[in-house]
């Protein structure tokens, strides 16, 4: 049997050449403020696996995307075992492109922070007398650079995602921005329509994207997950505060309490954690979460 060993880790995938094709194997590790914590959530990667399907089969029609499959069976040999099930997903070659795309469809977080100074998100002016939490009159396209682990990402203009696209694919970076800036917002909004109809808000969330061997651009990495978004209630949500979450803003949230953690959680919330994905993704999906 052969043995494969990942050729690139991040913060929570693994990723394995398998000759024609990638395997992605998301991790139960949880990263916040740009560190990788110190405890594994049991199940999450499987969680973010299950998720991510769920949105590629349901987006499709919008644009394609990288899965080919989330069943071993379909894997080499090496992935068929148990560390590897529930929780992988062979996926077409891509080549990435450099730009992260963020849409946002309420004002939160980072981006309430920089209306409350400025009246703009990422250089976007917004209406005056905006609340915490408010629904944004349409969903904005903030994109931003992919920064190494412990870097942080920069946000840029679709013009300065442009150039650097077009040095990278000269005569197709301002192509290749727009469509991505299109695609994202098309996708957004299906999905925070649906999502809405299962009682959950999608705030805001980020894409991939990437070239396939005949230049075609392709939906990648992983999709609409607690990791990459934040998802909020709908029963309870009011505008004017922040809001109660499925995502990992639970986390993040105890940690800026917390500040002495040393990125360590204790078993409560580790469990809190838990259950909070598994509720997301059997609102989501209206299936029980097997894991």
């Amino acid at each position: 049997m052969q043995e494969y060993k990942p050729f690139k880790s991040g913060k929570v995938r693994e990723m394995y050449d398998a000759g024609d094709s990638i395997i992605m194997v998301a991790t139960n590790r949880i990263s916040a403020f740009d560190h990788i914590l110190k405890n594994d959530i049991r199940t999450k990667g499987a969680v973010l696996t299950q998720i991510s399907k769920f949105w590629f089969d349901f987006t499709k029609d919008i644009v394609p995307n990288h899965m080919i499959s989330i069943d071993t069976k379909d894997m080499p040999e090496f992935f068929q075992k148990p560390e590897f099930t529930g929780n992988s997903m062979k996926c077409k070659k891509l080549t990435m492109l450099p730009m992260e795309c963020i849409v946002r469809g309420y004002i939160t977080g980072s981006g309430w922070e920089s209306y409350q100074k400025t009246g703009e998100i990422c250089g976007i002016k917004l209406p005056e007398g905006l609340k915490e939490s408010q629904k944004l009159p349409e969903p904005i396209f903030t994109p931003s650079t992919k920064a190494e682990i412990g870097d942080h990402d920069e946000n840029i203009s679709v013009e300065q995602g442009a150039e650097m696209m077009e040095k990278l694919y000269p005569g197709h970076g301002k192509e290749y921005a727009e469509k991505l800036k299109e695609y994202t917002l098309a996708i957004y909004k299906k999905c925070a329509d649906y999502a809405l109809t299962r009682g959950i808000i999608i705030a805001d969330t980020k894409f991939e994207f990437g070239l396939d061997e005949n230049g075609n651009i392709v939906l990648g990495d992983e999709m609409i997950t607690p990791d990459c978004s934040r998802f909020w209630p709908l029963e309870g949500y009011e505008a004017g505060k922040s809001q109660p979450s499925y995502d990992k803003q639970f986390v993040r949230d105890w940690l800026s309490a917390n500040p002495d953690s040393d990125y360590c959680l204790p078993m409560e919330i580790i469990d809190k954690t838990i259950e909070k994905y598994h509720e997301a993704y059997e609102l989501l999906t209206g299936e029980k979460f097997e894991a």
